[in-house]
């Protein structure tokens, strides 16, 4: 017995002593190895304030600050600590809801999980911060962040500086983690293409929390706090002024400019109209702002500049002339007899307003005149050239020539999102016209039409190219980055000379930018002369189409001009793109005119004023776009009327009668009857429109 009551006191200690050993373990464990106690205490009596370095600061080509920061307030939540709060207090506050309170707070969690501060209601309105910043000691989990953002000092460059956005799911993805919610990025222009370099490094205050949850110091000093590191500033090309000026001439148009510096591919203005003012997309109201544009058909945030496509027209003629140079199939003196139309295919076209004895009896002539004739039979004899062995063969030859004056592939310019225009290649005519093709199947080609199809910042950098004599740098926009040394690679593609058509003889370029002058001095472009200034240029004009109604459309003509000045050394090259305004010489040069003179005098003569007045209230927006807009927000009607069971939408546009022509009704059309839930077909209204003469005559 005393054995068995030994031995079972030998198992109690023993039990004993292993509890006490899992204890000390624990402890070990709890107060060594874990660390979740310590973040647990770290979390109620620490608060990791995110400090938001300043983005790097975009400045012109003479100092000025023309994209800049200021500070504004994020209201952030931590959900998991958010509790036992005066809900009703903070929404009288915010202005929301319970209803929307409790939205908020759910999307927080989904979001950013309840352990980690999102972003409740994101660039507070100084007087909302303010009341704020009195009270937010009474609601634990709450917390007032500072964020940078951005401002716009001269209201302009919208669609070259790009706007800064919340980064997104797949944005965080695909940064693999860097980015989290709440952090801003660039999500278009040089803020989007240039984000590594002006995003800077996010920094850390930790500050010690009471238990009213009320931040009342530093903690440790400071000694576990990370500096934000300020993004790096942008030297660029451009020239704030001239972009001013750009954008006022631009307004109440559709289309494009683009000016460039030949001989550094340094980009001093582009301006799409039409356009939106930069400070729109910061602030408080940028979601309302984003949302009404992004639903506006005439697409203010759409820059057409590098992703609009046209017909160039006539400005292509200098191109076309240089490639029959350099083939061998015309010469300086070649002349051709043009009566108005061209004949060799058969049906008379393309057809022109020129048809005075010898406007194209040398090469010179039929720039500065602008003869359609000349360059289609050029188009023809360089795609025929025997030495190519078929049609096919030297349409590739011709295309090849095309892409190495930039046309029908990006430029690389450091904006993302540019578009590459279009020059097809034979697989596509093979396609289209059965294999069985010619030279007169595409023979708008050779005046810019057809299938041809281009960007204004294309043809400026092909003015470039002339204006260089066969070399070019990729546009851009940045000059220098500010902290840059031997090793950093952000801009050095942009310092490569390309020289794709330097095998032209120097005496073929100065032929054809000779016929460019006297477009200028005695041709279609004599409105743009300045005193003192040897201007190369053309006129162009191209016809315009669009989808209406399931309808292909003629509208009126986009106007195009390019040019490059001074002729001896040239510091400017440009190209506009006027939609639906005409001649080339009404609107596009006058514009572009008024550019040059602005950029290489830095001032406009006293007379010259009035011209941009003139200009700059004119409003040439087509009326089409009344008809597009209503289509597109009755067509939402009805989908939201599907979706959620509400009409109330739709009936908005039905009660302006099914039937009705927008934006006015023809008397001629009589009144349908309105069916319930449905929109009734509604027929272009015929004054806004040009008849489709398929043999009419272009002047450029």
């Amino acid at each position: 017995m005393a054995l068995f009551n030994q031995s079972r006191s030998t198992i109690i200690r023993l039990i004993f002593g292993a509890v006490f050993f899992i204890i000390i373990l624990q402890l070990f464990n709890l107060q060594i190895l874990s660390s979740k106690y310590k973040q647990l205490a770290m979390n109620n009596a620490v608060f990791p304030k995110v400090r938001y370095p300043d983005r790097g600061i975009i400045f012109d080509r003479k100092g000025e600050a023309i994209l800049n920061n200021t500070i504004m307030y994020d209201l952030v939540v931590t959900p998991i600590e958010a509790k036992r709060i005066d809900t009703v207090g903070l929404c009288a506050l915010l202005e929301i809801d319970t209803t929307e309170f409790k939205k908020r707070m759910l999307e927080a969690r989904f979001k950013n999980g309840p352990f980690r501060p999102s972003i409740f209601e994101d660039l507070l309105p100084p007087a909302l911060h303010a009341r704020l910043d009195e009270n937010i000691w009474k609601y634990p989990g709450f917390a007032l962040v500072e964020r940078p953002v951005r401002v716009y000092p001269f209201n302009a460059a919208a669609h070259i500086m790009g706007y800064i956005g919340e980064a997104d799911s797949s944005i965080i993805k695909r940064s693999k983690g860097f980015y989290r919610l709440g952090d801003y990025v660039g999500r278009s222009g040089l803020e989007a293409y240039y984000e590594k370099v002006l995003m800077g490094q996010r920094g850390v205050q930790y500050m010690i929390k009471d238990n009213m949850n009320r931040l009342v110091g530093s903690y440790e000093k400071g000694s576990y706090d990370t500096p934000a590191v300020a993004g790096r500033n942008l030297r660029t090309y451009i020239d704030i002024e001239v972009q001013q000026l750009a954008e006022k001439l631009m307004t109440n148009k559709v289309g494009a400019l683009v000016a460039i510096e030949p001989k550094t591919g340094g980009i001093i203005a582009m301006a799409s109209g039409p356009n939106y003012n930069p400070n729109d997309l910061t602030g408080p109201d940028k979601q309302k702002n984003f949302g009404r544009m992004q639903l506006d058909v005439k697409g203010p945030m759409l820059n057409r500049a590098i992703q609009g496509n046209y017909e160039p027209g006539s400005t292509f003629k200098p191109l076309g002339a240089l490639v029959g140079l350099d083939e061998g199939v015309i010469t300086a003196n070649s002349g051709y007899p043009c009566g108005g139309r061209y004949l060799a295919c058969g049906h008379g076209k393309p057809a022109c307003l020129h048809n005075n004895a010898g406007h194209a009896a040398n090469l010179r002539l039929s720039i500065a005149n602008s003869c359609n004739s000349y360059y289609a039979n050029v188009y023809r004899l360089s795609v025929d050239n025997p030495k190519w062995g078929g049609v096919k063969k030297g349409y590739a030859k011709w295309r090849e020539y095309m892409m190495a004056f930039g046309l029908g592939v990006k430029t690389g310019i450091d904006l993302p999102a540019e578009g590459g225009g279009l020059i097809p290649d034979t697989s596509v005519y093979n396609r289209v016209y059965r294999n069985s093709w010619n030279s007169c199947t595409n023979l708008t080609l050779g005046i810019g039409q057809d299938m041809m199809q281009s960007t204004p910042l294309q043809l400026a950098n092909a003015m470039c190219i002339i204006a260089n004599k066969g070399y070019y740098y990729t546009p851009h926009f940045v000059k220098s980055v500010d902290g840059e040394d031997d090793a950093d690679t952000t801009l050095r593609k942009f310092k490569v000379k390309h020289s794709p058509l330097t095998r032209i003889t120097d005496a073929d370029f100065e032929e054809v930018i000779s016929g460019m002058q006297d477009v200028v001095e005695r041709g279609t472009a004599r409105a743009v002369m300045i005193p003192g200034i040897n201007i190369a240029a053309k006129t162009g004009t191209a016809e315009k189409f669009r989808i209406i109604d399931k309808r292909k459309v003629q509208l009126k003509d986009n106007s195009m001009f390019v040019c490059f000045a001074p002729r001896e050394n040239p510091q400017i090259a440009i190209a506009v793109v006027v939609e639906n305004s005409g001649f080339g010489g009404t609107w596009a040069a006058p514009i572009a005119s008024l550019l040059m003179e602005k950029f290489l005098n830095d001032t406009l003569r006293p007379e010259r004023l009035k011209e941009v007045e003139r200009i700059s209230n004119a409003s040439l927006l087509p009326t089409y776009f009344e008809r597009l807009q209503f289509i597109e927000d009755s067509s939402r009607a009805e989908r939201w009327r599907e979706i959620s069971g509400d009409s109330t939408r739709l009936k908005r546009y039905l009660n302006r009668g099914a039937g009705a022509t927008v934006p006015a009704p023809l008397p001629e059309q009589p009144k349908k009857p309105i069916v319930p839930n449905q929109i009734g077909y509604i027929a272009p209204d015929k004054r806004y429109l040009v008849k489709n003469v398929h043999s009419k005559p272009t002047r450029s």
